[in-house]
């Protein structure tokens, strides 16, 4: 019998380039260059750039003022505030052994560390890294800090006031509204904590600070993208800050919030933006808001206690059997216990069924499985303008986990490694690419700086049909993404025996109608790529077609394909803003662009007889 079952090999095509590395991997060559698909800059975009450049110096000048400070003090909207009220529970899990760091004057953002000891701060110093000053400014470490009791508090409270030493007038970094975003609803969920180790005139201030702060988040500039958690963060500012003041704050930014969660999540539960963790912060901000304001004994409105329901529902989806999200489109795995905390609400997770396995369909993520292999497969297209500033050009991308061990996956790019857009191009992803081209571009330069580092390139259109049945799942998917550069259109067929625990599946490329006039008959070289997760280890067996695999927990796992030229390559993974080195499955060779290719594979548990030797 043939290994790979209803796709059986055909001849081998001519061969391919000289394997390569994926571009970012230090002292691994790139033989081949990556290349863009698609335009720099659409026609569309200059509205916007010429927009955002009006406007930007309006708001740096306007606000950096020397009076602008007094707009926000709170004479005309509901007084100065003086008193704090409710303590909003902050459901993300805080590590206590970085607060006792904190306490000794080692701060440790973004992977990087910096010594400040008390009594001095970090705010008249460089930062290492500009994630670093990202999490210093949102306040990331105060959560931690606040786990060491009353001297948590006191130094939380030092190290604020220290910060509005400095940073009492609006900068464009500082005050930058998601930065202020962050850093207001850190400060919420600590401010009566570190009120009650306050002297009179600290708290005042505190109170004072948290309001200006709130109030600000209610201005522009900000944009639809980030409206959502913006005005969470006001609320919570409301919910925390006593009488008039935080009443004013609360009722403006519940009045936005309902709708901007209309726009951010969808119907199906999936954020607008398709990062699976930009829908698991979403949802445990909206959890804190909820409980912020059940402490009030004020009710959640219906738009966002929908969006809850909707946003839990597509995490069950998204989480896979190792307890981490799925990672695709600029959304990293997160951490299990994070995870666990946003479900733990979750009434589905009690429920006698819920060990079962799930399928499903969420924010143009298509979930399969059997009895051990989980699969999820990208069927949707790139999210444009402010959407795409965390998007990724992996058209058909996939994600395998063979028990809880994620086995093949992407190269993990989140915008906590924003120095690294490479990896947000085609060949970073596990999917076919044509002569080496990315079918999108990270927006760079003045332009990147301007409206963010959102992904361009030339629209997408993906299709997909799903079939089930006789303990078998069907996926067809197909893009037209190498239409115009190559006249093909790909597609990739997945089948899933759901008995057998074996995944077979077929790349095909083939001419795309319409196009045959445009496009010169060549030999395009291909590579399909299979990104393995860190830690696995991969080995070539004697046939040169077949690689065992093995995951953390040991089990054995089959790849074979009659691919004319099968590699393992350096790979890199970025994990929670760092590098870490990895392996890739490399298949490679050549396709005419007047014909039809096809190149099969197939994922099967180890131990079965005739496996390779």
């Amino acid at each position: 019998m043939n290994p790979l079952g209803p796709f059986a090999p055909r001849p081998a095509e001519a061969e391919g380039p000289a394997p390569g590395a994926i571009p970012g991997l230090r002292g691994a060559p790139v033989r081949t260059p990556i290349r863009s698909g698609g335009p720099h800059t659409g026609p569309t975009m200059w509205p916007a750039i010429l927009g955002r450049l009006l406007t930007r110096q309006m708001w740096i000048e306007l606000y950096g003022l020397p009076g602008y400070g007094l707009t926000l003090a709170g004479a005309l909207t509901g007084g100065k505030a003086t008193a704090l009220a409710a303590t909003p529970r902050d459901f993300r899990p805080a590590d206590a052994t970085l607060g006792k760091a904190l306490l000794d004057g080692r701060f440790t953002l973004a992977g990087v560390s910096l010594e400040v000891a008390a009594p001095e701060d970090p705010w008249d110093r460089p930062s290492p890294s500009r994630s670093f000053a990202v999490d210093l400014h949102a306040f990331a470490w105060l959560p931690a800090l606040m786990l060491q009791g009353d001297r948590g508090a006191r130094e939380a409270l030092r190290l604020t006031l220290a910060w509005a030493d400095h940073f009492t007038r609006w900068s464009p970094f500082a005050w930058e509204p998601g930065i202020l975003a962050r850093r207001v609803f850190n400060l919420s969920c600590a401010a009566r904590r570190m009120g009650g180790v306050a002297t009179e005139v600290e708290r005042l201030r505190l109170c004072d600070i948290l309001a200006r702060q709130g109030r600000q988040l209610l201005r522009p500039p900000g944009g639809l993208a980030g409206k959502a958690e913006r005005m969470i963060a006001a609320a919570l500012a409301g919910c925390v800050l006593a009488g008039p003041p935080g009443v004013s704050i609360r009722k403006a930014a519940l009045s936005r919030l309902n709708g901007a969660l209309r726009v951010t999540v969808q119907g199906d539960g999936g954020h607008a933006s398709r990062n699976p963790e930009a829908g698991l912060s979403l949802l445990l901000d909206l959890l804190t808001l909820d409980d912020a304001l059940s402490q009030l004994s004020e009710p959640l409105s219906e738009a966002a206690a929908g969006a809850i329901q909707r946003l839990t529902s597509a995490l069950r989806v998204q989480t896979l059997p190792d307890g981490r999200l799925t990672s695709f489109q600029g959304g990293g795995p997160s951490k299990a216990d994070l995870v666990a905390a946003a479900r733990a609400h979750d009434d589905w997770t009690q429920s006698p069924g819920a060990q079962a396995p799930l399928a499903g369909l969420v924010g143009g993520l298509r979930r399969i499985h059997g009895s051990l292999l989980t699969v999820i497969a990208d069927t949707g297209a790139l999210s444009h303008g402010a959407w795409g500033e965390a998007a990724c050009a992996q058209p058909l991308a996939l994600e395998v986990c063979c028990g809880k061990d994620r086995l093949i996956t992407g190269c993990g790019w989140t915008p906590r490694a924003g120095d690294r857009q490479g990896l947000r191009l085609t060949p970073a992803h596990t999917t076919l690419t044509l002569g080496e081209i990315s079918l999108g571009d990270p927006l760079g330069g003045w332009k990147g700086d301007l409206l963010g580092p959102r992904m361009i390139g030339r629209p997408i259109h993906v299709t997909n049909e799903h079939r089930e049945g006789e303990g078998a799942v069907w996926l067809e998917l197909e893009h037209d993404g190498w239409a115009v550069p190559f006249g093909l259109l790909h597609q990739r067929r997945l089948y899933l025996d759901q008995r057998l625990d074996e995944l077979r599946a077929e790349e095909r490329l083939h001419p795309a109608p319409g196009h045959e006039e445009d496009v010169r008959a060549i030999a395009a070289p291909y590579a399909v790529r299979f990104h393995l997760e860190p830690g696995v280890q991969a080995s070539l067996a004697r046939d040169r077609r077949s690689i065992l695999l093995r995951g953390h927990s040991g089990r054995g796992w089959w790849f074979r394909t009659d691919g004319p030229d099968v590699a393992i390559e350096p790979s890199v993974h970025i994990d929670d803003g760092l590098t870490r080195r990895s392996l890739q499955i490399v298949v490679r060779g050549s396709a005419r662009t007047d014909a039809e290719t096809r190149i099969r594979w197939k994922l099967s548990p180890a131990g079965a007889a005739g496996d390779p030797v």
